[in-house]
């Protein structure tokens, strides 16, 4: 504060006192002398007062720039009412599936460090499939879906950083404005105020600089997979057969120098190793190794029947991968199951004992059943009442038993009608797990908040055996020679991947890191089941999306299924299948004939009903077949035509959608089973009506059987050709054969 005030001084000519502008001779004289002068400086100061008043800096005050609060554009409402309340506060009510509204356009520039979509809001209802779109243009390309706004009773506050976006689009000029899209629900009630774009506070720059050290290190794993399979090693693993209590790898090397056989666990990242610390010495070129199956590794009892195995050449600085690595190839299981395929190819998707309308099984002739397991809703990491124990890799997990035996009296029905089932594997966010711990262990250290469920952690050993344990006590229980509980004869692992930022989240990543990890949850269930069940398969799962990605930051089916077909090829193959998800191009509209998007050529964008013969393609082809030669299995897993409402005209166009389907599934033999979805109507479905019943708390008819019920149940009997006639009208066409597509696919 002197400093500063010295400063001020000499900047403002503030006068100082006499003394510091005497001569100092003056300051010796005698006392009588120090008097007078003492007078004759103040008169002077008194009269220098007069002349030249002394200034007083002003104080120095920080101020926080004013907030430039946004406006809504009180017309740019769709199926949703915009009520201004007050100065910058809002009242929104959604009034149908696709709600949405606009901001004033920008009046100047925006300022580039305002970057955080930043409002307070309360609403009755969490409010998924949020998205922003940055205009114009209006496209699915030039947008963000930043995941749920809970819902809340009081005022919270929601933020949301654009930054990358705002500087990938070159958002922000004046005339530029954010349309928001409010999911896809009717009838939620919205408060919303004080809308306005921020500069990222510190904690927010902590974790964009954490975002962008992530997207560095995803972007190098992926060019280090690339390499990894684009690469022709001259080395080779021939065989890994797994016994029970031993596993015995062969293969052979070439060159000069020390090699060895190098173990890669789930958590390990083959690619990013550059030490290999797990690994015997090879002594000769051909060789035929026997290890110990289990190993005591971290705190556990390690089963490395989930690893890999990889030929390095062993050097000083650091180790050069030599081969590709391998998985088990041959697994020994505990017991002796046969297979069964479905004996016909009607399903129902989202089979629970407890949903009702049991005699459908029957009435159906259903022979395929999927059933959704989110095991995270009933695994506990502690001892509990009423649970039951099971111990995996030394480590006791409990799985709550109402829940599980809940579960058995579904496996047990479907058992006593000789129907097929593919249990879905779900994998919660960590906020629904039931036990705080087991959310945290499998939660993906990189899941983003707009993810429904969440793909699996499998980055370090706790993770991997909690995720392991889980998938074991399903094995173990629903894959016994006795069937006690039931059986699960296939595995759907998570849903929709190609979606993965919505479905089975773990961030926004390159595809084929996505696809890696994928991969590894993939193996990891398959071989645990193949212990107990030689004959099980598991499935990866897909929209309807084909060449091209539905969404902008999702991914290609198509292509994800051929680097998976590439992965199986290096690593060796496993019997996987595709559980493919067909609906008609918009889920709203039946009259899936009409899909623009969906055509018969090998590229075309989507595979929906209307183009089935591109999968049924595909999956003949020899290079996709298990092993060049076994088809892979293909169900179509979740699929079905919506009803606008319950009038009739709707529901005849539903019931239309599924025969012109059926009708082509007649001379489709690649395609094994087709689950319809949903059975029955479910609220929680975004305004769908895709069931083959009424809504269970329908006024009219509770549960009720609609026409494309009648239409399923004739579907493969002698009433087909009757109950199918009055849609052809509906489609368009005199004969079924109309619908069937004999061209090539190309």
């Amino acid at each position: 504060m002197i400093d500063r005030n010295l400063k001020d001084i000499k900047k403002n000519k503030i006068s100082t006192p006499l003394q510091n502008l005497l001569p100092v001779k003056l300051m010796t004289c005698s006392k009588w002398s120090v008097v007078i002068m003492s007078v004759i400086a103040a008169v002077f100061i008194l009269h220098a007062c007069k002349k030249e008043t002394v200034i007083k800096p002003p104080p120095i005050v920080t101020q926080t720039p004013a907030i430039k609060y946004q406006n809504i554009k009180l017309t740019s409402g769709n199926q949703i009412q915009i009520n201004q309340i007050s100065t910058y506060q809002y009242e929104l009510n959604t009034t149908g599936t696709d709600p949405y509204l606009s901001l004033e356009p920008l009046t100047a520039s925006n300022p580039t460090d305002s970057v955080v979509l930043t409002f307070e809001y309360q609403c009755s209802a969490d409010i998924g499939n949020i998205q922003i779109f940055f205009a114009s243009p209006i496209t699915e390309e030039r947008s963000v879906k930043p995941g749920t706004i809970p819902s809340s009773k009081v005022w919270k506050s929601y933020s949301v950083d654009l930054g990358s976006k705002i500087k990938q689009f070159s958002w922000g000029n004046a005339g530029d404005f954010l349309r928001l899209d409010f999911g896809n629900q009717t009838g939620v009630n919205i408060q919303i105020r004080n809308i306005y774009l921020r500069a990222l506070n510190a904690a927010e720059k902590a974790e964009a600089l954490v975002r962008d050290e992530l997207i560095k290190n995803d972007l190098l794993l992926e060019s280090n997979l690339k390499k990894y399979l684009s690469t022709s090693y001259s080395s080779q693993i021939t065989e890994v057969k797994v016994g029970a209590t031993s596993i015995n790898i062969k293969g052979s090397y070439t060159g000069t120098g020390e090699f060895s056989l190098c173990e890669i666990a789930p958590y390990d990242h083959l690619t990013q190793i550059s030490t290999f610390v797990n690994k015997v010495a090879l002594s000769t070129p051909a060789f035929s190794v026997d290890i110990d199956r289990y190993v005591t590794r971290n705190g556990f009892k390690y089963d490395r029947l989930l690893s890999k195995w990889v030929i390095a050449k062993i050097g000083t600085q650091s180790d050069e991968i030599v081969s590709y690595a391998r998985y088990a190839g041959q697994i020994l299981s505990t017991q002796n199951m046969p297979a069964q395929r479905p004996s016909g190819r009607k399903g129902l998707g989202g089979y629970s004992v407890n949903r009702g309308f049991g005699t459908d099984l029957d009435d159906l002739n259903i022979s395929s059943v999927t059933v959704n397991i989110p095991f995270t809703a009933f695994m506990y990491s502690q001892s509990r009442s009423n649970a039951i124990a099971h111990t995996y890799g030394d480590k006791t997990y409990y799985f709550d038993k109402p829940r599980v035996e809940e579960l058995d009296r579904t496996l047990q029905i479907a058992l006593s009608k000789n129907i097929v089932v593919a249990a879905i594997i779900l994998v919660q966010k960590a906020s629904q797990c039931a036990d705080p711990e087991i959310g945290k262990l499998l939660q993906h250290p990189d899941y983003t908040s707009e993810g429904i469920y969440t793909m699996p952690n499998m980055t370090t050993p706790a993770s991997v055996n909690c995720y392991a344990a889980a998938l074991d006590f399903l094995a173990s229980r629903y894959c016994r020679s006795d069937n006690s509980f039931g059986r699960i004869h296939h595995w759907i692992m998570h849903n929709e991947v190609d979606a993965g930022l919505s479905w089975t989240n773990m961030g926004d990543k390159p595809m084929l890191v996505y696809l890696d990890t994928y991969i590894k949850s993939m193996r990891l269930c398959y071989n645990i089941a193949r212990n107990y069940d030689e004959n099980s398969e598991v499935f990866c799962s897909f929209t309807h999306s084909w060449a091209a990605a539905v969404e902008p930051r999702f991914y290609a089916a198509k292509e994800m299924l051929k680097i998976l077909g590439d992965f199986s090829v290096a690593e060796g193959d496993f019997q996987w299948g595709v559980a493919y998800h067909s609906y008609p191009e918009n889920l709203f509209e039946p009259k899936t004939w009409n899909d623009k998007d969906a055509t018969f050529s090998m590229n075309s964008p989507l595979v929906t009903f209307k183009n089935l013969e591109v999968l049924n393609a595909w999956i003949k082809k020899p290079e996709n077949k298990y092993k060049g030669t076994i088809k892979r299995t293909l169900w179509l897993s979740e699929n079905g035509t919506n009803s606008k409402t319950y009038g009739n005209q709707d529901m005849k166009e539903q019931a239309a959608g599924f025969a012109y389907t059926w009708e082509k599934l007649k001379v489709l033999d690649g395609i094994d089973a087709m689950q319809w979805h949903n059975w029955i109507d479910n609220r929680a479905e975004g305004g769908l009506h895709i069931g083959l019943r009424r809504f269970p708390d329908d006024q009219a008819e509770p549960g009720g059987r609609k026409p494309v019920w009648f239409a399923y149940q004739a579907a493969d009997t002698n009433q087909e050709d009757v109950v199918f006639e009055p849609y052809k009208s509906v489609i368009g066409i005199k004969s079924w054969d109309e619908v069937r597509y004999i061209g090539p696919i190309q």
